[in-house]
């Protein structure tokens, strides 16, 4: 986020090695739907062997899932995405390669479906689907009205105290709802401690090419850390309420939602927006958390 380049000519205009970074964003999206069926299983079989926790996984949960096979692979494959995102978000205008990360929800769900025996009911693939339409909308609609531009010290101050904030709002409400073992919040969760990830490593790539590293970008470093660390716990959580997909749907539909939004609110990548673009954001956002709602709601494998 260096120059006050127009992304619609950015994604028109991409240079050739940008233009590879989009095949780079789609095997990252395999790799993640991989991933996440690999720990998805993993958690499963743990859970089987120690016996479920009724307020989340325990610290014993956790160490065993290091001696799963499947959790470990998983975990591989995750490690792998997230460099593949890194790298192609690095290279490439973000509203290039944010909506790619979709491909992952319509990869897991098939996969989820045949691995498990399980065929998606009607309902089931009209929430999936409705997530993919909302996310499309959202970033297209991005597209057009946004821009990159330098960022100042108090919009990324200003995105670390947000982060705070969540964070303290995320472990109090922990208390409280995770006696009832809901997927979706788990789910939620993530996808907003991830979309703050998102950004904040953007962020921090950023000014490490362009030699700007300071103590701020040292403490944006500290809350990708804190908050991954937290949202994989979450994940885990998420798997043990619910199925791979679902939790797919929550990552690529909340986590962009999130990483744009802060864009748009606090770096100004939409700045001079028309109202209609805005009242598209809203809509096209509403369209795709609606969808992910719906999966958890009519999704077979969702365990209470």
């Amino acid at each position: 986020m260096t120059t006050d380049l127009q992304l619609p000519d950015a994604v028109s205009n991409l240079t050739p090695f940008q233009a590879l970074m989009i095949p780079v964003a789609l095997i990252g999206a395999v790799f993640l739907s991989l991933g996440a069926q690999f720990q998805s299983r993993g958690v499963q079989r743990v859970e089987a062997r120690l016996g479920r926790q009724s307020k989340g996984l325990s610290v014993r949960h956790v160490v065993g899932l290091v001696s799963s096979g499947y959790w470990v692979l998983g975990t591989l494959m995750l490690g792998i995405a997230v460099v593949l995102q890194l790298v192609s978000i690095t290279f490439a205008p973000l509203i290039v390669v944010q909506p790619l990360g979709a491909v992952a929800l319509v990869i897991t769900t098939w996969f989820s479906s045949r691995s498990s025996g399980v065929p998606l009911g009607r309902r089931a693939k009209r929430a999936v689907w409705t997530c993919i339409v909302g996310v499309g909308i959202f970033v297209g609609i991005a597209a057009f009205v946004g821009h990159e531009s330098a960022i100042t010290r108090q919009q990324l101050v200003t995105v670390l105290v947000i982060l705070a904030v969540v964070l303290v709002l995320v472990l109090v409400s922990f208390r409280v709802v995770a006696k009832h073992r809901s997927a979706l919040y788990y789910i939620v969760g993530a996808g907003v401690l991830y979309g703050f990830v998102a950004t904040l490593a953007k962020v921090v790539l950023n000014r490490f090419v362009n030699h700007t590293f300071d103590w701020l970008t040292v403490l944006a470093i500290v809350g990708v850390v804190v908050a991954a660390s937290l949202g994989g716990y979450f994940v885990q959580n998420a798997y043990s309420s619910g199925s791979a997909d679902l939790v797919i749907a929550g990552l690529t539909v909340i986590d962009p939602i999130v990483a744009v939004g802060i864009g748009v609110v606090v770096l100004g990548e939409a700045a001079g927006a028309p109202a209609f673009a805005v009242a598209g954001f809203v809509v096209a956002a509403a369209i795709a958390i609606t969808g992910v709602f719906l999966l958890a709601k009519h999704h077979p494998q969702t365990r209470s």
